[in-house]
């Protein structure tokens, strides 16, 4: 028993460093993202922090591309987004939400962004926060990304996403149990 835990627990360490390795390596090519912010504080926040790697894991698990884009401007926190340039294709073909996902009774999707990023342990993005990635840089120029909708839309059924198109950003509407191909999420970390 104790050859098998010691064996998982090398195989953490060396998923951790994995992923540490690459983050470091997309915080270096992309510094434009975090000024201010260097890679040893990163490294701070991240070291022993088993809860804040698994969320880490997930969301390039999923395609998501994290990186620092910035600090929790009340709580110092650094946050990761998903950068990557479409909405990330292990998250997309979901409905905003499980009552959306519930109340679907033709051809429903597998889950909902909310649920996957209670699972995850990010929060969806909200309108500024989507901006905000926006001014870094462009993204989701082919696909579209569910963000937090305000509870008086979500109450009349509807939920937001956006996109870029005609390099401007567009935030619209659609029903909270619509789902596509191209559509999905992206997700806030703050560690």
């Amino acid at each position: 028993m104790t050859e098998v835990n010691n064996f998982e627990d090398k195989c953490i360490a060396e998923d951790s460093q994995i992923l540490i390795s690459t983050l470091k390596k997309r915080f270096e090519v992309h510094t434009y993202r975090h000024a201010g912010i260097t890679w040893s504080d990163v490294l701070n926040r991240l070291e022993n922090n088993d809860k804040a790697l698994a969320t880490l894991q997930a969301m390039e698990q999923t395609k998501g591309e994290p990186d620092v884009v910035g600090r929790d401007a009340s709580t110092g926190e650094l946050l990761f987004f998903d950068c990557s340039k479409e909405t990330p294709k292990g998250r997309r073909k979901v409905c905003y939400d499980d009552a959306a996902l519930k109340s679907r009774k033709k051809f429903p999707p597998e889950d909902s962004a909310v649920n996957m990023t209670e699972q995850m342990g990010i929060k969806l993005l909200d309108e500024n926060q989507y901006r905000h990635l926006q001014q870094l840089e462009e993204c989701d120029s082919r696909t579209s990304s569910w963000i937090r909708t305000p509870e008086k839309i979500r109450a009349l059924g509807g939920a937001l996403f956006c996109d870029r198109r005609y390099d401007t950003v567009f935030v619209y509407h659609n029903g909270a149990d619509s789902y596509y191909g191209s559509r999905g999420f992206r997700g806030c970390l703050k560690v």
